[in-house]
């Protein structure tokens, strides 16, 4: 059996992963690191995810690298486009180097006596196990299962005589030319893919139980094009990420301190788009308010383009049963299809499918409390980057980043090698992990660690308060244990 040991074993190829290779190599020079990668190649969710009009849902501003300027000219990007910004960044920085291709951990052990974790890994699709040794463990691989979306049991699915596709197994040889296509759901998935497959499919149906907040911006930004004309990139770069910020930010704040108001700015901008005619309040207005879900973003009005021109519509009303030909409503309408694709979610994962365990005692994560949106109480020497429910999510990976770095380099410098939130507070209160109402969040809402109501054991989904507390904050704050090796 192959055994191999490194100071830190980073888990996932994707943005997250990439980012934290890069902080160890810029800020822990002297610590060995491997990514274990599953798949056979980097990129993680823009590689997987193949679906027609694949892009971001966040602008490239706040969605890149700190450190590493977008100099595209589309702001919300296309996924390839954010793909080859993955490779480019590897490439550049020498990290491609350090992937395991094809390397799926399936457990990770903890072992207080010697100070490190023990990974099993199934190398190359399962047919050996190999093992892996660190003294840290950096989970990047994001909160989703990469094996399969969530699909709902829907009534005489097996009767359709169409195609059925989830746009998590999208491949390239699936054609929807000349066809009548149904997309089922109404997030950011459905809303890319409408467009798109409009423009070749016969007729596209958004068929949604609800309707989904939505906002229309530019896909370029043209202040930040002509800011880089007569700026340095780095400098342009800065200047566009802070203003994105605040901006999100400000929307997130008047959108639960005003949420009657916002609802009513949001619900104006598509009157606006559609005209007085459409029936705006049954199709896009929510019955939650803003951001209690994700916004969806609707780059140049495409979306709102398709349902003008009639190449696409939307139909909002629940699902009977599938028949031969398509799907009967509760309504009794029925909707014809030759291609229904399930835009319904995905299948929520905790510690990226891997078992845990701590002096041989199975970690369960419900009973785990996340200290400051990062680590968990009681497991040592364990971190996950994890993004922001109401931002960018590579905004929070890289303050995640450079606190692990700080962490591991106060470990050094007091000669220790083991460092443990620990919970001691009982009048703690708890409160969810995620605080969105989106079906795929409820539906595992059993299996989600929880937080507390009080630093540092909750997570704000602030950007300026993560900076103050992750970038300046103490690392030995009196909750994080530090120890030497027990042997």
């Amino acid at each position: 059996m192959l055994r191999e040991h490194f100071d830190v074993l980073i888990i996932g190829a994707g943005l997250s992963g990439i980012g934290a290779a890069y902080h160890l190599q810029r800020d822990c020079p002297s610590k060995s690191y491997a990514i274990l990668e599953g798949r056979e190649n980097l990129g993680g969710t823009w590689d997987l995810f193949r679906y027609p009009g694949i892009r971001s849902d966040s602008d490239m501003y706040t969605l890149g690298y700190a450190f590493k300027p977008w100099t595209a000219q589309k702001a919300i990007a296309d996924g390839p486009d954010i793909l080859a910004y993955l490779h480019e960044t590897a490439n550049e920085n020498q990290i491609t180097k350090n992937i395991h291709f094809q390397h799926q951990v399936k457990s990770a052990a903890w072992s207080s006596k010697d100070s490190q974790w023990t990974l099993q890994v199934a190398r190359r699709d399962g047919l050996e196990i190999a093992e892996y040794t660190c003294n840290f463990l950096f989970l990047c691989g994001g909160y989703y299962q990469y094996a399969a979306g969530y699909t709902p049991d829907f009534p005489g699915l097996d009767d359709f005589k169409g195609q059925v596709v989830h746009p998590q197994k999208w491949t390239n040889n699936i054609d929807y030319k000349d066809k009548k296509v149904v997309v089922i759901g109404s997030g950011a998935t459905a809303v890319t893919l409408v467009p798109e497959m409009a423009k070749t499919a016969a007729h596209v149906t958004m068929l949604q139980r609800s309707p989904t907040y939505m906002l229309s911006r530019p896909a370029i930004d043209a202040f930040a094009n002509r800011l880089r004309k007569v700026l340095p990139a780095k400098l342009a770069y800065d200047i566009v990420r802070w203003r994105n910020v605040l901006l999100t930010m400000f929307m997130f704040d008047r959108s639960k301190k005003s949420p009657e108001r916002m609802k009513k700015y949001l619900i104006n901008q598509i009157k606006k788009r559609m005209g007085k005619d459409y029936d705006v309040d049954t199709h896009f207005t929510p019955g939650y308010g803003p951001w209690d879900q994700r916004l969806c973003l609707v780059p140049d009005d495409d979306f709102f383009d398709a349902l003008k021109n009639n190449s696409a519509d939307i139909v909002t009303d629940h699902i009977d049963t599938f028949t031969a030909t398509g799907i009967t409503l509760k309504s009794g309408r029925q909707l014809e299809a030759d291609m229904v694709v399930t835009a319904t979610g995905l299948a929520l994962e905790v510690f990226n499918g891997i078992a845990l365990s701590v002096d041989g005692v199975a970690v369960e994560p419900a009973k785990t409390y996340m200290y400051k949106g990062m680590m968990y109480s009681d497991i040592p020497n364990m971190a996950v980057s994890f993004g922001y429910t109401n931002a960018s999510w590579t905004l929070r990976s890289d303050l995640t980043c450079a606190y692990v770095c700080r962490l591991l380099k106060h470990m050094d410098a007091t000669a220790t090698r083991q460092c443990t939130p620990r919970l001691n507070d009982p009048s703690m209160g708890e409160s969810a992990w995620f605080n969105l109402s989106s079906g795929y969040v409820q539906r595992a809402k059993g299996k989600l660690p929880k937080q507390g109501d009080k630093d540092p054991w909750m997570a704000p989904q602030n950007y300026l308060l993560d900076i103050k507390n992750l970038k300046f904050g103490k690392v030995d704050d009196g909750t994080m244990v530090f120890t030497a090796p027990t042997n």
